[in-house]
């Protein structure tokens, strides 16, 4: 559906060392695949966890703030790269739509059905297949989400939506200093970034920008000293909405 960015940089990436998706995949089909004794019995009532859906402007640091967060509730991290592989590879899906299934019988059904017939903007088969694998994760455990507009997917009751910004030279200036490039070409590299989300905002949700009545909370990360500031905020939204997840 989207083309890899031609940029070198990959919209979350701050120099942490992480699974690439092919080897996230693999371990987590491993534990789908775990027999029933060993299954986790820790569930949510109506099959869906009360979830993170992070969006963002490209290159403000939001997956390192994901990565914080999720050590402080704790929660897993499901970045773009991870939605992207997922819904290329329907096998993955389906093995984690069936571990679903086993969990809560007729459920993802019905979740699914409800999903496509409430969002209509869900129409091709990207969508649909991304909207499925959105839904399956955010059933099998606690997730923060990063990217992707997922928040536009879930159960708006399901969701603590963050949308994080910052000012365009803030963006400009990180990206330079994390890649150890000039101005000028962090400069081309976000406003090539920029125009590749929103051609896929367009194409999958027929949104033409990010409309700030979408979220519970709008973070402009230019403001704040660093990423604990933004978790702790975030983590106080989400335990005053969902409560405690210990």
């Amino acid at each position: 559906m989207t083309k890899e960015s031609k940029t070198g940089y990959s919209p979350g990436d701050y120099g942490k060392k992480r699974l690439g998706a092919a080897a996230w995949a693999e371990i987590n089909v491993k534990n789908w695949n775990r027999t029933p004794e060993n299954k986790p019995q820790r569930q949510p009532k109506d099959g869906i966890f009360p979830c993170i859906c992070f969006s963002r402007q490209i290159g403000v640091g939001a997956l390192k703030i994901a990565d914080l967060l999720a050590e402080r509730l704790p929660f897993r991290v499901i970045d773009r790269e991870i939605l992207e592989f997922m819904a290329k590879e329907k096998d993955l899906t389906q093995k984690a739509v069936e571990y679903f299934d086993e969990r809560y019988p007729g459920i993802m059904s019905e979740l699914f059905t409800m999903l496509i017939s409430e969002k209509t903007y869900l129409k091709s088969d990207y969508a649909r297949q991304l909207a499925k694998t959105v839904t399956a994760m955010a059933g099998l455990e606690p997730t923060i989400f990063v990217g992707r507009g997922t928040h536009l997917i879930l159960p708006r009751d399901k969701v603590l939506a963050v949308r994080f910004i910052a000012g365009r030279e803030y963006r400009i200036s990180r990206l330079s200093g994390l890649l150890g490039i000039s101005w000028e070409q962090a400069e081309n590299r976000i406003k090539t970034m920029d125009k590749e989300q929103k051609a896929f905002f367009k194409s999958v949700y027929q949104k033409d920008e990010a409309n700030p009545d979408e979220f519970d909370l709008v973070v402009n990360l230019r403001h704040l000293k660093d990423a604990s500031q933004a978790v702790e905020l975030v983590a106080c939204a989400f335990e005053q909405k969902f409560g405690s997840m210990a």
